[in-house]
Protein backbone atom coordinates (compact mmCIF):
# COMPACT_ATOMS: atom_id res chain seq x y z
CA UNK A 1 0.00 0.00 0.00
CA UNK A 2 1.13 3.89 -0.80
CA UNK A 3 2.05 5.66 1.68
CA UNK A 4 -0.46 9.08 1.76
CA UNK A 5 1.16 12.53 1.99
CA UNK A 6 -0.24 15.57 2.38
CA UNK A 7 -0.96 17.75 -0.82
CA UNK A 8 0.23 21.19 -0.72
CA UNK A 9 -1.13 23.66 -2.43
CA UNK A 10 -1.53 27.51 -3.40
CA UNK A 11 -0.33 30.77 -5.88
CA UNK A 12 3.23 31.08 -6.67
CA UNK A 13 5.28 32.45 -4.05
CA UNK A 14 3.01 31.75 -1.66
CA UNK A 15 5.68 29.37 0.28
CA UNK A 16 5.05 26.51 -0.72
CA UNK A 17 8.24 24.83 -1.40
CA UNK A 18 9.44 26.74 1.63
CA UNK A 19 6.71 24.50 3.85
CA UNK A 20 6.95 21.59 2.08
CA UNK A 21 10.61 21.23 3.19
CA UNK A 22 9.59 22.15 7.04
CA UNK A 23 7.20 19.32 6.75
CA UNK A 24 9.43 16.78 5.34
CA UNK A 25 12.61 17.76 7.60
CA UNK A 26 14.57 18.29 4.13
CA UNK A 27 16.70 21.19 3.70
CA UNK A 28 18.01 20.66 0.18
CA UNK A 29 18.20 24.34 -1.20
CA UNK A 30 15.07 25.89 -2.87
CA UNK A 31 13.55 25.75 -6.40
CA UNK A 32 10.60 26.67 -8.33
CA UNK A 33 8.94 23.77 -8.62
CA UNK A 34 7.36 23.10 -12.69
CA UNK A 35 5.47 19.88 -11.71
CA UNK A 36 4.27 17.81 -9.24
CA UNK A 37 7.07 16.73 -6.35
CA UNK A 38 6.44 13.62 -4.37
CA UNK A 39 8.27 14.50 -1.06
CA UNK A 40 9.19 11.82 1.77
CA UNK A 41 5.51 13.29 3.41
CA UNK A 42 3.98 15.60 0.90
CA UNK A 43 3.08 16.72 -2.66
CA UNK A 44 3.87 19.60 -3.71
CA UNK A 45 1.58 21.51 -6.12
CA UNK A 46 3.03 23.74 -8.64
CA UNK A 47 1.16 27.35 -8.33
CA UNK A 48 -0.16 26.56 -11.77
CA UNK A 49 -2.26 24.31 -10.83
CA UNK A 50 -4.47 26.85 -8.68
CA UNK A 51 -3.97 29.74 -10.99
CA UNK A 52 -5.21 28.10 -13.85
CA UNK A 53 -9.14 26.72 -13.44
CA UNK A 54 -8.16 24.04 -16.40
CA UNK A 55 -5.42 22.75 -14.11
CA UNK A 56 -8.24 22.00 -10.95
CA UNK A 57 -8.44 18.28 -12.53
CA UNK A 58 -5.00 17.67 -12.02
CA UNK A 59 -5.60 19.15 -8.26
CA UNK A 60 -8.45 17.13 -7.83
CA UNK A 61 -7.00 13.62 -9.35
CA UNK A 62 -3.40 13.99 -7.31
CA UNK A 63 -5.64 14.59 -4.04
CA UNK A 64 -6.13 10.91 -4.46
CA UNK A 65 -3.27 9.85 -3.41
CA UNK A 66 -2.99 12.88 -0.06
CA UNK A 67 -4.19 12.04 3.33
CA UNK A 68 -4.72 15.97 3.84
CA UNK A 69 -5.02 19.09 1.34
CA UNK A 70 -3.42 22.35 2.31
CA UNK A 71 -4.73 25.20 1.13
CA UNK A 72 -2.11 28.29 1.47
CA UNK A 73 -3.09 32.15 1.66
CA UNK A 74 0.31 34.51 1.74
CA UNK A 75 -0.51 37.33 4.17
CA UNK A 76 2.24 38.89 3.02
CA UNK A 77 -0.01 39.49 -0.47
CA UNK A 78 -3.64 37.68 -0.01
CA UNK A 79 -4.65 37.35 -3.85
CA UNK A 80 -8.35 36.04 -4.32
CA UNK A 81 -6.96 33.19 -6.34
CA UNK A 82 -9.23 30.32 -5.22
CA UNK A 83 -12.69 29.94 -6.67
CA UNK A 84 -16.04 29.94 -4.04
CA UNK A 85 -15.82 26.86 -2.41
CA UNK A 86 -12.95 25.42 -3.78
CA UNK A 87 -12.44 23.42 -0.52
CA UNK A 88 -15.13 21.42 -1.49
CA UNK A 89 -14.42 19.45 -4.40
CA UNK A 90 -11.56 17.55 -2.41
CA UNK A 91 -12.47 14.22 -0.69
CA UNK A 92 -10.09 14.61 1.64
CA UNK A 93 -9.47 16.91 5.28
CA UNK A 94 -9.11 20.52 3.75
CA UNK A 95 -7.04 22.67 6.12
CA UNK A 96 -6.12 26.31 5.46
CA UNK A 97 -2.73 27.70 6.24
CA UNK A 98 -1.46 31.23 6.33
CA UNK A 99 2.01 31.72 5.12
CA UNK A 100 4.34 34.41 5.96
CA UNK A 101 2.57 35.84 9.00
CA UNK A 102 5.50 37.99 10.01
CA UNK A 103 4.68 39.78 7.04
CA UNK A 104 2.17 42.41 6.86
CA UNK A 105 -0.39 41.40 9.98
CA UNK A 106 -2.83 43.72 8.84
CA UNK A 107 -3.69 41.12 6.13
CA UNK A 108 -4.83 38.35 8.66
CA UNK A 109 -8.34 39.26 8.42
CA UNK A 110 -8.21 39.44 4.64
CA UNK A 111 -6.72 35.85 4.56
CA UNK A 112 -9.06 34.64 7.44
CA UNK A 113 -12.02 36.07 4.97
CA UNK A 114 -10.39 34.38 1.79
CA UNK A 115 -10.23 31.00 3.30
CA UNK A 116 -14.24 30.77 4.51
CA UNK A 117 -15.30 32.01 1.06
CA UNK A 118 -13.28 28.94 -0.27
CA UNK A 119 -14.70 26.49 2.26
CA UNK A 120 -12.45 26.26 5.13
CA UNK A 121 -13.68 27.07 8.75
CA UNK A 122 -10.99 25.30 10.86
CA UNK A 123 -8.53 23.99 11.48
CA UNK A 124 -6.66 26.74 10.21
CA UNK A 125 -2.84 27.17 10.66
CA UNK A 126 -0.59 30.34 10.77
CA UNK A 127 2.56 29.65 9.93
CA UNK A 128 6.06 31.81 8.74
CA UNK A 129 8.99 29.16 8.30
CA UNK A 130 11.79 30.98 8.68
CA UNK A 131 10.50 32.17 12.36
CA UNK A 132 9.53 28.25 13.29
CA UNK A 133 6.05 29.74 14.24
CA UNK A 134 3.25 27.18 13.95
CA UNK A 135 5.37 24.86 12.24
CA UNK A 136 5.46 22.11 15.25
CA UNK A 137 1.68 22.52 15.66
CA UNK A 138 0.96 21.89 11.52
CA UNK A 139 3.49 18.93 11.64
CA UNK A 140 1.60 17.65 15.13
CA UNK A 141 -1.49 18.41 13.74
CA UNK A 142 -0.60 16.56 10.47
CA UNK A 143 1.40 13.33 11.61
CA UNK A 144 1.24 13.33 15.26
CA UNK A 145 3.83 13.85 17.82
CA UNK A 146 5.65 10.21 17.84
CA UNK A 147 6.25 10.26 14.06
CA UNK A 148 7.59 13.93 14.62
CA UNK A 149 10.21 12.41 17.11
CA UNK A 150 11.18 9.14 15.52
CA UNK A 151 12.61 11.70 12.14
CA UNK A 152 14.24 13.56 14.64
CA UNK A 153 16.57 10.51 15.69
CA UNK A 154 16.86 9.46 12.57
CA UNK A 155 14.82 6.58 12.33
Amino acid sequence: MRRKRVMVIGPSRCGKTTLVRALDDDDRPLRRTPDMIYGKRTMDCPGSYVENADMYKHLIAASQDASHVLVLVDQSRPIDIYSPNFAQVFTKPVIGVITKVDLMPKNEESCLRQLKLIGIEEPIFKVSVPNGVGIKELKNYLFGPAEIEDNKGGK
